[in-house]
C-alpha cells in the first residue's frame, strides 16, 4: 500500500512516500508526478523516510522522469531513504543518476 502526500514549502515541492512502491500502485506515483511537472515545479524534495519498499516499477517512474527534469530544469531530491531501499538505487546505478541525500537539511542545501 502506498500513502502519497504533496506539499508546497517555499520555493520548492516536496512529495511524501510513505508505504510500498510496486507494479500495482506505481502508476499513481506516475499520476502525481506529472501533475506536478505540468504545474511547473521547479524544484522536487522526494521524502522517502517512510518508503520501506520500492519495486524496479516504481524505480522505472523515477527514471522515466530524468530526462524531462534535465530539459525543464527541475531539480529533483531524493532524501531519507533506508538502508534496504537505498541498496536497490545503489545497485542500479541510480544514485550516479540522481541527487540522494540522507536527510532533508542536505536535500534542501542541494537545492539552494
Amino acid at each position: 500500500m502506498l500513502q502519497i502526500e504533496k506539499n508546497i514549502e517555499n520555493d520548492h515541492s516536496v512529495l511524501s512516500l510513505i508505504g510500498e512502491i510496486d507494479a500495482s500502485n506505481s502508476v499513481e506515483l506516475d499520476e502525481v508526478i506529472l501533475e506536478m511537472v505540468q504545474g511547473g515545479v521547479r524544484n522536487l524534495l522526494v521524502d522517502c523516510e517512510n518508503l520501506e519498499y520500492i519495486s524496479s516499477a516504481g524505480l522505472g517512474v523515477f527514471m522515466s522522469y530524468l530526462e524531462e527534469f534535465q530539459e525543464k530544469e527541475i531539480r529533483l531530491v531524493i532524501f531519507g531513504l533506508k538502508e534496504k531501499v537505498f541498496q536497490v538505487f545503489n545497485i542500479l546505478g541510480l544514485d550516479q543518476l540522481m541527487k540522494i541525500k540522507s536527510t532533508k537539511q542536505d536535500a534542501l542545501d542541494e537545492i539552494i
